[in-house]
């Protein structure tokens, strides 16, 4: 029976996602299980019976009439014609997650070394060898843009994604859906400690301010660069499965797999896009530039519940407004 479903799911998958198609859908499927149920009845065993609907009632072509779909069909053949779509398998998604999360474990730690690196010079000024420890600086931060660089190269075989129409069955959409289901608890995990660093990462300056000014300093940045990796880290890798949710037309009834609770942020331009996504390491360099720049740590900390108030009207203005 289920073998039934799925072969239904992929027939209507490129309809348009209508009262009418969706209600055509549910008669066939019901016309398709009694037929089924009555092979059965006769003594066929269920791959025979299962092989005998799905030749008797053929394919949608031959059904839109009865169905009354002819137009919608001839529609979705025409805009095939012109836009082809390409399909990913379940295995090619296995894949693409796998690459997703080697990419960000790359992004993120190069972003971390650009950060921490900054503590090079301070630690090595306690023992007077600031020479040696600009020159550590820029070993680590050669390793954090290598490592970041080298991120956009592990995905790379998955760029056509960007550029092509692809569409995802539904089989394949329920695995990802399971998949971001269970990462969403390590995502909450990792973001809420991410942001609890950054904004504690004044507190080593107080702890350390009767013996070194120096270890304190370099604390902030490691507390710091630790938190941007949780947070980059486990965005990153949940943002590819909202991408392979998102590949279907949601005008479709694939497009309705995703089941997505909210419609997708829609912005007014790409520079609009930027300016959202840059919002937070913007913030974070402007925290870590002042607070450097006085050490004014128990005061510099109030920059981050200004921006968390400021950031939902920049995302309110960089919207696009709904058309519908």
């Amino acid at each position: 029976m289920e073998t039934i479903k799925n072969y239904l799911d992929a027939m209507f998958a490129n309809m348009p996602n209508t009262p009418e198609v969706r209600k055509a859908k549910s008669e066939l499927l019901q016309m398709m299980e009694d037929k089924y149920n009555e092979l059965i009845e006769e003594g066929e065993n269920e791959n025979t019976a299962v092989g005998t609907v799905i030749s008797e009632f053929g394919n949608l072509d031959e059904l839109a009439d009865d169905l009354g779909l002819t137009k919608e069909v001839e529609e979705v053949h025409g805009k095939e014609a012109d836009i082809p779509s390409m399909h990913i398998s379940l295995e090619d998604v296995k894949a693409f997650i796998s690459n997703r999360t080697k990419k960000a474990m790359f992004l993120a730690l190069g972003i971390m070394l650009c950060i921490i690196s900054v503590a090079a010079p301070i630690i090595f000024d306690t023992f007077n060898r600031s020479d040696m420890g600009a020159g550590v600086m820029f070993i680590i931060i050669a390793l954090g843009v290598g490592s970041i660089v080298f991120s956009s190269f592990v995905d790379s075989d998955w760029k056509f994604m960007n550029r092509e129409l692809c569409r995802i069955d539904m089989s394949t959409a329920s695995y990802v859906k399971e998949r971001r289901r269970s990462f969403e608890a390590i995502r909450a995990i990792c973001v809420t400690l991410g942001i609890i660093l950054c904004i504690i990462c004044w507190v080593p300056t107080i702890l350390f301010s009767r013996f070194e000014d120096e270890i304190g300093a370099s604390m902030i940045f490691l507390l710091v660069g630790i938190g941007v990796f949780l947070i980059v880290y486990a965005n990153k890798v949940s943002s590819g499965f909202d991408k392979l949710l998102k590949l279907n037309d949601i005008k479709t009834i694939a497009g309705s797999y995703s089941n997505e609770p909210e419609k997708p942020i829609k912005y007014k331009s790409k520079t609009a896009q930027s300016v959202v996504e840059l919002y937070w390491p913007t913030m974070t360099c402007i925290y870590l530039i002042v607070s450097f720049l006085t050490f004014q740590w128990h005061i510099t900390w109030i920059i981050w519940p200004i921006a968390g108030v400021a950031h939902r009207a920049v995302v309110i203005n960089c919207q696009a407004d709904d058309e519908e």
